[in-house]
């Protein structure tokens, strides 16, 4: 009986750092250690404050499993919240709800799926979470403009009480909100003067156009996301855009958004406009509160930044 040599080593040792592939954030470190057959094993790490999650997708009846290493992470699913610590393990065949992990400190975990997840998920949504980053610089704010977005946003989510789904949801669709811009021409985005009626018109378009760019991904937490995307500008009673929703109209995560939005726009020194400062901008939600920000987002974002 003869067997075939191995057209690759059978037996493969990585140390400490080395990987296939490595994908990182400021937040995040995501590397994928090894991959056979449609099994993938990657390890992950999280900063404190950060999330990952899991949803369920059509036709993917696979393996995910996750495995503690190190910190503590919270589980948010939409049943209860779990706390997990190291040695503890979950999984899932299929996964058939949002999960939510939440960093409650500095956390590591490896997560196992049995289709090949990586590079299709990873590479695709940094790419986009990069294209956010450039171009809300080039609209004038700074590189932490998107994450300070999905902190606060999260932050409020979580204190109202939104389920794990829309958690989710929120947490892509809050970092990733102006997505559209990177389809609004340059000599607009850049204009340092106001913009003529056309040009605005143009301009309002970049919600339609990012709520397109997330749903052409196909990406089960991204599709979610656009609809963040795409409503982030409207306002409670009707006076926004693209479509004047009003009130229950709007989906309360755009309504987180488009407040928290907001009062980054306020605080923050453009080009064009100094920043107001902090109770300059409370004062502000205060006076629109139920007029074009939701009043039960402006009570929640009042109490949480009142003790930042």
């Amino acid at each position: 009986m003869s067997f075939e040599k191995p057209s690759k080593p059978s037996l493969l040792i990585h140390k400490k750092g080395e990987a296939i592939e490595t994908v990182s954030t400021k937040k995040s470190i995501t590397s994928l250690l090894t991959s056979h057959d449609g099994t993938e094993v990657i390890y992950h790490e999280l900063k404190e404050g950060s999330r990952w999650g899991m949803a369920p997708e059509e036709n993917f009846n696979s393996l995910e499993a996750i495995y503690v290493i190190s910190g503590k992470l919270r589980l948010h699913t939409l049943k209860k919240d779990t706390i997990l610590a190291p040695g503890d393990f979950i999984s899932a065949q299929p996964v058939s709800e949002h999960l939510v992990l939440t960093a409650m400190e500095d956390s590591s975990y490896l997560y196992v799926s049995s289709k090949p997840v990586f590079h299709y998920y990873s590479n695709y949504t940094k790419e986009l979470e990069k294209m956010a980053v450039n171009i809300e610089e080039k609209d004038g704010y700074t590189a932490e403009h998107c994450g300070r977005i999905k902190q606060l946003s999260m932050l409020v989510g979580e204190k109202m009480g939104l389920n794990s789904e829309k958690l989710q949801k929120l947490n892509f669709g809050s970092f990733l909100h102006d997505i559209g811009k990177t389809k609004v021409p340059e000599h607009i985005l850049l204009k340092p003067g106001k913009l003529s009626a056309d040009e605005w018109e143009i301009m309002k378009s970049h919600t339609v156009y990012g709520a397109e760019i997330l749903r052409s991904t196909q990406i089960p937490h991204l599709l979610l996301a656009a609809e963040i995307v795409e409503q982030h500008h409207e306002r409670y009673d009707g006076s926004g855009y693209p479509n004047g929703l009003k009130k229950e109209e709007i989906s309360l995560e755009s309504s987180i958004v488009g407040l928290v939005d907001s009062y980054d726009a306020m605080t923050t020194d453009r080009v064009y406009k100094k920043a107001r400062t902090k109770q300059e901008a409370i004062k502000e939600l205060k006076h629109q509160r139920g007029l074009l920000y939701h009043p039960d987002v402006v009570d929640t974002f009042l109490s949480i930044i009142n003790d930042t």
